[in-house]
């Protein structure tokens, strides 16, 4: 099982007069490597599985360890994983490199909800089979 890679070109825009990404941005990178992943993987991202598949995944828990400054100077690659998979939440796993070098991982857990009732909910057999094909606990 290969990890999902997520591209990020980090702007001018992104940084603070320090010259380095905004710590709020980096959040904001790594759900939008999970939204690829699940675009990838499932075939549609948040968007698509709130209206057309009526399924939230509302976040309840974001955890993050910074190890060396994110810069506009090389592209931001975002690992991707599910690390868990529990009866109605899904935690991934981000891991952000620059030119190889590690500078921030986190877990990020959300709770599936059926969206037009905003009800906490299994997800559906489909979704949960296809995280279980792609589970792989953090450290690995």
């Amino acid at each position: 099982m290969s990890v999902y890679e997520h591209e990020i070109r980090v702007g001018w825009g992104d940084c603070d007069p320090a010259r380095i990404a905004y710590t709020g941005r980096l959040p904001w990178f790594a759900l939008e490597a999970i939204n690829g992943w699940w675009e990838e993987k499932l075939g549609g991202g948040w968007y698509q599985m709130e209206l057309d598949r009526k399924i939230g995944t509302p976040f309840v828990k974001l955890g993050m360890e910074f190890f060396s400054p994110v810069t506009p100077r090389h592209r931001l690659v975002c690992s991707v994983w599910p690390s868990r998979l529990g009866t109605t939440s899904i935690t991934f796993r981000v891991e952000g490199r620059q030119d190889g070098t590690l500078c921030f991982a986190g877990d990020f857990t959300s709770v599936f909800t059926d969206a037009v009732k905003f009800v906490k909910a299994p997800p559906p057999e489909e979704i949960r089979a296809l995280v279980e094909a792609h589970l792989r606990p953090a450290g690995d």
